[in-house]
């Protein structure tokens, strides 16, 4: 077989190098995820089981990362409280998608009355601070997991919906949106098939950053008494049950704010690297 060409090597493509923020986010990542999933194989005693007779012991060979005021082994909670954290983290991202992207949608495509309309009421919810819109939210109901992730979800989707709606706006003078709507193509297929395909990469990265945000947000909330419910081994009811013996025993709060701290700058890496390898304007700046 002859060999190649000088020029025809310069002109096959080059294969992209992923990000180093990329790769050490999804592997700090990785290992959260799976340890949380597999927290019912990996952890050596239930979340909830208690230990009277070893209340507050330090770390040690029995018990990893110690023990609370309860004697429960905080090693196994962390564990089982990742499954809370993410929980919270999904399910919050995933409603602030499903009714922030078509709000963005419509408010780019119809503009006028709809896009004021759409637009001025996302001003007005982004006007009031995150916690304060959850707490206004979870005011109305009973205090769960579920109704945690609502609230959650519902303060990121303005956020969500901005940022579709200017996609939208930039992609509807392209030829072959032009072209779709000469065709007498319905208004659904444009949105979902013509322009939401080209919009993706903004919004992927958008909602990997609104998961540490959820995150945080449902910890706080949790933190307040608003999220999960005891025994439950949630990260923020975690810390605010550990305030009274911080000094007493300060790795129960230090376990579970180290362990959601490695999630958020995990998350918020993998984030930093998407947003470099899917839009073209970061990559080719970087080039330059």
């Amino acid at each position: 077989m002859a060999a190649p060409l000088p020029a025809e090597i310069a002109a096959a493509p080059r294969r992209r190098r992923l990000p180093l923020q990329l790769k050490t986010g999804g592997c700090i990542a990785l290992v959260i995820v799976l340890s949380a999933l597999l927290a019912p194989l990996v952890a050596p005693y239930p979340y909830d089981q208690m230990h009277v007779q070893h209340r507050f012991e330090p770390p040690s060979a029995s018990f990893w990362l110690g023990t609370d005021e309860f004697g429960r082994d905080v090693f196994s909670r962390v564990l089982l409280g990742g499954q809370l954290s993410l929980f919270m983290g999904v399910l919050a991202t995933t409603i602030c998608l499903a009714l922030g992207v078509p709000v963005g949608l419509a408010a780019g495509f119809f503009r006028g009355r709809i896009d004021e309309l759409l637009m001025r009421a996302a001003d007005v919810l982004m006007s009031i601070p995150a916690i304060m819109l959850a707490l206004l939210i979870l005011a109305v109901f009973k205090p769960s997991l579920w109704m945690t992730g609502l609230a959650v979800g519902i303060v990121y989707v303005p956020p969500m919906a901005r940022i579709t709606r200017s996609m939208t706006l930039a992609l509807m003078e392209e030829e072959f949106i032009v072209a779709a709507r000469a065709r007498g193509e319905s208004v659904p297929y444009i949105l979902f098939a013509e322009i939401l395909p080209s919009a993706w990469p903004p919004i992927i990265v958008e909602g990997s950053l609104r998961v540490t945000y959820a995150i945080l947000l449902g910890s706080a909330l949790s933190f307040l008494g608003l999220g999960a419910q005891p025994p439950s081994s949630d990260w923020g009811l975690m810390i605010s049950e550990a305030r009274t013996f911080i000094d007493q025993a300060p790795w129960i709060a230090l376990a579970p704010g180290i362990a959601m701290c490695s999630l958020v700058i995990a998350v918020n890496l993998v984030g930093d690297g998407l947003r470099e390898v899917l839009d073209p304007r970061v990559r080719h700046r970087g080039r330059a």
